[in-house]
């Protein structure tokens, strides 16, 4: 699924770092630093995709030379501990194309130019071969000062500040998480990403009425692992594939890291088959089918991924194919005086539980097997259909049985109105 992330790093002359040296890595090219007389030659790295330098209207024409402009912006800064460069790094969606990337990576440059007046010099690199093929993203360097037809100028102190600097480098988070999900939406994904803090994601789930939404988010931060234990995670993985066998987090963090995936993967799995089964009990009931027929539909819509093998079919598809049948089967004849549900119900159960219809029926009506007698041959009671469907359906089920006690309290008080008027007794 997408997910989202944009950090903000700055180049530091005090941690031994230049701008010049920055920019040559990023971009896989060959630039010399005149003010440290070193040649940062990186033309043989591999994995970037594409390049590009933008600039204010007004900027000097060497501004498109990337030595150039990352040399001067060097001799800008004259303190020991100058700060000559700003990096902003981006994950990159993997739904979508390679020039849908590129777009939403210039309009996010674009806009940084636009609002701070600098220099911008972007680079969007693909997943590493060894690592996580969805892992595209993109380095935007972006000079500390304001590029005019004169060269740099004024520092932009915006960024700088401990008041403001807090609120651009969110706004700016907020434009990346609406670009990218624009570019998701255009090419037809339900994913969507959020830059807020999972706090914020969790109040704003409440306050809508979305518990499940509310406890998936009730979790912490995945924990950062580092360059050292990535490297050592990414070759495990790689030689548990090769020998075919399960990954197996070989440091501590990679086994909270890899943990919390899995317990994020388990909880949309069960979300989307819970959506699945709310989604085909509310199509059945429109229909006209009672509470348990629907709820049989829902629960065969929501295991159906796990019969089938597939996991990205289109939900739309899979119900229609499952109120089909539903209807298919309410089609045939039904002489009076039978419960087709309940029997519809038994031998499902039959086949389930390997019992009697009776024992199945009893189960369904939410008895004790030990009602039963003891030749039942169990020792122990599993959940009845209904449970089964409480536990799936939740508070759209509790919904629709208010609605349907409502129905029944109206239609009793229409047949006491004609009661009444059929009273020859009464005067008209």
């Amino acid at each position: 699924m997408a997910s989202y992330h944009l950090s903000v790093k700055t180049i530091k002359r005090s941690a031994g770092r230049s701008a010049t040296a920055a920019a040559a890595y990023r971009v896989g090219e060959r630039i010399e630093c005149h003010r440290e007389g070193r040649v940062h030659d990186y033309t043989r790295k591999q994995g970037i995709e594409e390049t590009f330098i933008l600039t204010p209207k007004d900027a000097p024409d060497w501004a498109s030379d990337r030595s150039r402009l990352w040399n001067e912006a060097e001799a800008s800064e004259t303190r020991r501990n100058s700060v000559t460069a700003r990096e902003w790094e981006l994950a990159l969606p993997s739904e979508i194309s390679a020039e849908a990337r590129s777009q939403i990576t210039r309009d996010f440059a674009q806009e940084l130019v636009s609002r701070y007046g600098v220099a911008v010099d972007v680079a969007i690199h693909a997943p590493h071969r060894e690592g996580d093929q969805r892992n595209h993203h993109a380095h935007v360097l972006t000079s500390t000062r304001k590029l005019e037809a004169g060269g740099f100028t004024a520092k932009t102190r915006v960024l700088d500040s401990a008041k403001t600097g807090g609120v651009e480098i969110e706004q700016m988070r907020g434009l990346w998480a609406e670009l990218q999900n624009r570019a998701l939406e255009r090419v037809g994904e339900v994913e969507r990403v959020d830059h807020r803090s999972l706090e914020k994601q969790r109040e704003t789930a409440l306050d809508r009425g979305d518990k499940l939404s509310a406890e998936e988010l009730d979790r912490d931060p995945e924990l950062k692992l580092g360059p050292a234990a990535n490297s050592m995670e990414r070759r495990a993985k790689v030689i548990a594939e090769r020998q075919g066998r399960e990954y197996v987090p070989v440091t501590e963090r990679g086994a909270v890291v890899h943990a919390a995936r899995q317990a994020r993967a388990a909880f949309r799995e069960m979300r989307e088959r819970l959506d699945i089964a709310r989604e085909t009990y509310g199509i059945e009931r429109e229909a006209g089918q009672g509470r348990v027929s629907a709820g049989l539909a829902a629960l065969r819509a929501a295991t159906s991924k796990e019969r089938d093998g597939r996991t990205s079919d289109d939900i739309r598809e899979r119900l229609s194919q499952v109120v089909g049948r539903s209807r298919d089967q309410d089609d045939t004849p039904k002489p009076e005086g039978r419960n087709y549900a309940r029997e519809r119900l038994k031998e499902i159960m039959e086949k389930d539980a390997g019992r009697d219809g009776q024992a199945a029926v009893h189960k369904l009506d939410g008895h004790s097997e030990y009602d039963l007698g003891e030749d039942t041959g169990r020792d122990g009671r599993k959940p009845s259909v209904n449970e089964r469907l409480q536990d799936v359906l939740n508070k759209p089920r509790e919904r629709l049985e208010i609605e349907d006690e409502r129905d029944q309290e109206k239609d009793q008080e229409v047949e006491k109105d004609r009661d009444i008027d059929r009273d020859p007794g009464l005067s008209h």
